[in-house]
């Protein structure tokens, strides 16, 4: 009779939680993971054969490849879509230069972030790597805007061993790794992306688990460090690409491999506390790479069009990738859903069991989790890549049209960059035994007609010469049907004048409704000589320092002006 009562009780607390719309199941753990300046054509899930990634690979082939992942052209903006869920336009972020460390602003404080939203769910929440939205004031870094930790850099970039940064505009190099608020010297030496890789794999292990875990690793890779070095790598790293003939690629490809080994010892760290079966783990780069030009890193983004800084698919149509068992696949897929970087906060803060998620305009965030389980679902269909005035473009699309007016650079970015001849290139058999090889492919069974059929599903084809309208932005709109031609050679804008002029109105719409960019002008005062060759939150120190002058100063004024009273009161004794 009393095990009968037990079972009623249970059964009618399943019920009521129910009818109450309460989530028995424990929140999932969180873990994203970013790749900067990351080329569409260097992971091998897209039919790369001279970069292999095969840990990236092997989760994506059991999880979701998002074939029309989209981000900002450039990181900062992507950084803040990622972390506000709202697009770069709706806040000032939208111009090219935005958020330089030596500029004297940072990330509105009034805005809610991801990691707040998270943290006020109960989650531990921590960050590893490169934050990139700020620091002249303290107030701005990560440990006070929703993190519980925070090991790495504050800026842009680094030297991957010895982690300083130099700015063209400021005399000296400044030492910019830091754990929590601390200037971390200790690791002078190591590579950024084995310390990286090394504190994720750290914070899983001493994960308390009466908590759901918020986990985001923002590579520094493969973007640049400093002009006088760029592309640095471990020289056996480097070794093992050496039938890549181009030195600079090569070195590319040893730090693109960095990344994947981290993949997979992530991975690897969550099955070993039976985290992983209740995980979220998102991998996307935050923008197209540089093949040329400005922090260059020879990376790929062909068949598409252009590269980072760009109107074009090149630069905003991003590696990505997701898996979880919570996304109930009977088998890894291509999904060819419109997605957005904004979207991911509201998406994952929906997994996680966290409402109340506020939805602007139909550029900013969306809540895309239903959609990742079910392909008939569509969430979004407009994507705004950018309008910045300061290069006096504008790049949109809706329903697989897209706009373009103007363009970057004075045009130098407008081409088809980073196409590979086939020669420095490994055989499918090679991939096969890498796949296999890896940590994660050891971890989960392999299909390799399903995987073949994956890759061919991700790869984008189009031929970029022979035919096609040409289009010159600087001359005139162009307008693209990115569902037949993915890689922009065809422009369609004559043969199709009134889509021309409706997406041309929607842009001048969300230019009028913008917000001015935040932008301002470098400031002298920042130059990390000034503070021990440390970069660090400069306005607080000039402010500080002020304060330290003005208290002496404030003495001697009180002093005078006793001294002054007290000669007028003796005055009249004399």
């Amino acid at each position: 009779m009393h095990c009968i009562t037990k079972l009623l009780f249970i059964w009618l607390s399943l019920t009521i939680g129910k009818l109450k719309g309460v989530d028995r199941s424990p929140a999932p753990n969180v873990v994203v993971i970013v790749a900067d300046d990351l080329g569409w054509n260097d992971v091998s899930f897209h039919s790369s054969m001279q970069i292999f990634t095969p840990n990236l690979d092997v989760l994506a082939y059991h999880g979701l490849i998002l074939n029309r992942h989209y981000s900002a052209p450039f990181g900062v903006a992507s950084q803040f879509a990622l972390m506000t869920g709202v697009h770069p336009l709706s806040v000032g972020m939208q111009m090219t230069s935005s958020l330089e460390p030596d500029q004297p602003w940072g990330l509105d404080p009034e805005l809610k972030l991801l990691p707040e939203h998270f943290r006020e769910a109960g989650y531990a929440t921590h960050l590893i790597g490169k934050w990139g939205l700020g620091f002249s004031r303290k107030d701005y870094t990560p440990t006070q805007r929703g993190f519980d930790s925070h090991f790495g850099f504050l800026g842009p970039y680094i030297d991957y061993w010895d982690h300083s940064m130099k700015l063209r505009n400021t005399s000296t190099r400044g030492l910019d790794m830091r754990r929590n608020l601390e200037v971390d010297h200790s690791v002078n030496g190591s590579y950024a992306t084995d310390l990286f890789n090394g504190e994720a794999v750290r914070l899983i292990r001493e994960h308390d688990q009466k908590k759901p875990l918020l986990l985001v690793l923002t590579h520094l890779a493969p973007h640049t460090g400093n002009e006088d070095d760029p592309m640095q790598a471990p020289a056996d790293e480097v070794e093992k690409f050496d039938y890549i003939r181009d030195e600079k690629r090569r070195v590319l490809a040893a730090m693109i491999s960095k990344i994947d080994e981290g993949v997979g010892q992530i991975v690897q760290t969550l099955k070993e506390r039976d985290m992983l079966d209740n995980s979220i783990i998102l991998f996307y780069a935050d923008n197209g790479a540089p093949t040329v030009g400005m922090h260059a890193n020879s990376g790929s983004n062909f068949p598409l069009r252009g590269q980072k800084y760009s109107p074009w698919e090149g630069a905003v149509r991003t590696v990505a990738t997701v898996w979880s068992p919570l996304l109930n696949l009977t088998a890894g897929r291509v999904s060819d859903q419109w997605i957005h970087v904004s979207d991911w906060l509201p998406t994952l803060a929906h997994a996680a069991g966290i409402e109340g998620i506020p939805i602007g305009s139909e550029i900013d965030g969306r809540n895309q989790w239903e959609a990742l389980k079910n392909p008939a679902i569509s969430v979004r269909n407009v994507v705004m890549n950018n309008i910045d005035e300061l290069h006096q473009y504008s790049s949109y699309s809706r329903g697989g049209w897209k706009y373009v007016n103007g363009t970057s650079w004075e045009g130098k970015l407008d081409n088809w960059m980073g196409e590979l001849d086939g020669e420095d290139e490994l055989s499918e058999e090679e991939y096969v035994v890498r796949l296999a090889g890896s940590v994660v492919g050891r971890m989960m069974p392999l299909d390799l007609e399903h995987v073949a059929r994956l890759r061919r599903d991700a790869t984008v084809e189009c031929e970029v010469e022979g035919v096609g309208k040409a289009c010159n932005p600087k001359k005139s709109a162009c307008l693209f049907n990115l569902l037949e031609d993915p890689c922009e050679r065809n422009n369609v804008a004559s043969e199709h004048l009134d889509i021309l002029e409706e997406l041309r109105a929607e842009v001048q719409r969300y230019r009028q409704t913008a917000v001015e960019p935040r932008n301002k002008p470098a400031d002298p005062r920042s130059d990390p000589g000034f503070y021990n060759n440390t970069w660090t939150w400069w306005l607080d120190e000039i402010d500080s320092q002020s304060s330290m002058y003005m208290f002496p100063l404030l003495i001697i004024v009180i002093s005078v002006a006793l001294v002054a009273l007290l000669l007028l009161f003796l005055r009249p004794f004399k």
